[in-house]
């Protein structure tokens, strides 16, 4: 079993190649580090023992851990110096000649013919470049996520070359480091980069589509995702900027997956030089004070005074609806319960043709399989959606067509009276947020489809990676399969784009009966109807 080695060699002495090596060092290993810039190594050898030394007073380790991890740390003059490496990383610019040079002038004439050589690239495919390097098979890929020594996660990618050996070194490293580490294979933007796609490009499209304004997007993706920002934030804290080039990678290195192409809402904004927070406007403004309102408080649970609620449907949304309304003290019943008897409200999440009618009150309905002005032949309903578990979620979106009557002020006071805000958008199918979140899962299906990575490995990465609220495949079972089906094929049939079309992987599950946690299996296996067979 290969183990960590006992000098590791670090290149790049930024703010990544210098958390990498302050892992190194706690990891119990000789790390040496270099950087062609002299004083950025030299900045570097300053900051990582004093790093070292805050995250002792923090309680991360002791103060002996920290002195000793210090005493481990030695400065490479040239890459000479990393001539005595079991395994070096990279963390030099995000140029394919500039590891080309690197890799190559290591493999040939510095490090032992058993040396790894791992590139912390974040979107060059690893097999190109490890094409660089002299033996190939010793080539890997060591993601770390920004700030490396924070970040709890790394991806270990392998090449169409990468030998299981090098690749047994890289995570046997990761996990010395403390990491969570995930397999992912070669491809654009890997694993976790790859999945978040969707996070930020579905987001400009309701731009586009005027679905939304992108601070109501954004405070949608708070308060109802549990995100700890939206989307437009997320793209001012990276740069507009970076994440076009990497949008434009993407594309490129897919031959034009629709799925990935970049939106000319991103170029105007570079092309005008609005990049985000390092330029002080992106889509904020950013001066001396906050850039958006706090996110007002949830409205306080009112009683539901016995008030009837009839509520069809057979997805999770439905029976979480009815649970929810009957807890807050309306006479929540499904049609069947509802001897005609006029409701207070009518929600209909799907409703079987088989059962009862909705009829005689104010209707809602679940905006997933088609948009509301296509569900409502009548004019006078209103739409919404959710996303379960909806204990969890802090709003609901609601959107309205031009008749839209008496049945939008019962629908807000519903979801006031269970404590939810709400969000009034334009109409379209699974609205903001589902949109948003079903694209995701999408994206992860499919990359779980193709082989990139396992279900778990992609929600672990996502969660560790980038601070998602829960992994997207784990959110998919909890809302159901056949709700997450029902939006893609309800934005396909309305927008007839490629790139909403359903991930086989997706499809199949629905089809096999895996729908998630109500059916005890779906992406990941709930020890339900299903015995969970080989990991997804």
């Amino acid at each position: 079993m290969a183990g960590v080695p006992s000098v590791i060699g670090v290149i790049g002495a930024g703010t990544m190649g210098a958390g990498i090596a302050q892992l190194g060092c706690l990891a119990g290993a000789r790390t040496v580090l270099f950087d062609p810039v002299e004083a950025a190594l030299d900045r570097a050898m300053e900051r990582i023992p004093a790093d070292l030394e805050r995250g002792a007073a923090r309680g991360r380790w002791t103060a002996e851990d920290a002195q000793a991890a210090a005493g481990r740390l030695e400065r490479a003059d040239s890459l000479a110096g990393m001539a005595d490496c079991g395994l070096v990383i990279e963390a030099a610019p995000e140029q394919l000649g500039v590891k080309h040079e690197l890799f190559g002038a290591l493999s040939r004439d510095i490090v032992r013919a058993d040396c790894v050589l791992a590139s912390n690239t974040s979107s060059i495919p690893i097999t190109a470049i490890a094409a660089g390097a002299h033996g190939p098979e010793r080539v890997v890929g060591m993601h770390f996520f920004n700030p490396a020594p924070l970040m709890r996660l790394v991806e270990v990618i392998a090449g169409l070359q990468s030998a299981p050996e090098a690749l047994a070194v890289a995570r046997a490293t990761g996990e010395a480091m403390g990491k969570r580490v995930v397999d992912a294979a070669d491809g654009p933007g890997f694993l976790v980069n790859r999945c978040s796609r969707p996070f930020g490009l579905e987001a400009l499209r309701l731009v586009q589509e005027r679905v939304a304004s992108i601070d109501e997007i954004d405070r949608i993706c708070r308060l109802g995702g549990g995100f700890r920002m939206g989307p437009f934030e997320l793209q001012d804290l990276v740069g507009i900027d970076t994440g076009f080039e990497v949008a434009k990678s993407f594309y490129e290195l897919s031959f034009g997956e629709p799925r990935w192409r970049p939106s000319p809402l991103s170029a105007q904004m570079v092309a005008a030089g609005r990049l985000g927070r390092k330029t002080g406007r992106g889509w904020y403004a950013y001066g001396d004070g906050p850039h958006r309102p706090d996110d007002e408080p949830a409205p306080d649970p009112v009683a539901g005074d016995g008030r009837l609620v009839v509520i069809a449907g057979d997805l999770v949304v439905a029976h979480e609806l009815l649970a929810l309304a009957a807890n807050a003290g309306f006479d929540a019943r499904d049609p069947e319960d509802a001897d005609g008897e006029v409701p207070w409200l009518a929600i209909d999440c799907g409703a079987d043709p088989d059962e009862p009618p909705l009829q005689g009150g104010p209707l809602a309905i679940l905006c997933a399989d088609a948009p509301l002005s296509v569900l409502d032949a009548g004019g006078a309903a209103v739409g919404f959606h959710a996303l379960p578990p909806l204990e969890a979620s802090g709003l609901v979106e609601l959107t309205r067509g031009e008749t839209t009557g008496v049945a939008a002020e019962r629908a807000a006071e519903l979801f006031a009276a269970l404590g939810k805000r709400v969000a009034w958008v334009g109409d379209a199918p699974g609205l903001v947020l589902g949109r948003i979140v079903c694209q995701v899962i999408n994206e992860a299906a499919f990359a779980v489809g193709e082989g990139v990575s396992t279900a778990a490995d992609v929600d672990d990465g996502m969660v560790l990676g980038l601070n998602h609220p829960r992994g997207p495949l784990a959110w998919a079972d909890a809302i159901g399969l056949d709700h997450v089906l029902t939006v893609l094929d309800g934005l396909y049939g309305e927008l007839r784009e490629e790139r909403y079309r359903a991930a086989p992987l997706l499809r199949s599950l629905v089809a096999r009966g895996r729908l998630g946690e109500a059916t005890g299996a779906g992406f990941h296996d709930h020890g339900g109807l299903f015995d969970g067979g080989d990991p997804i």
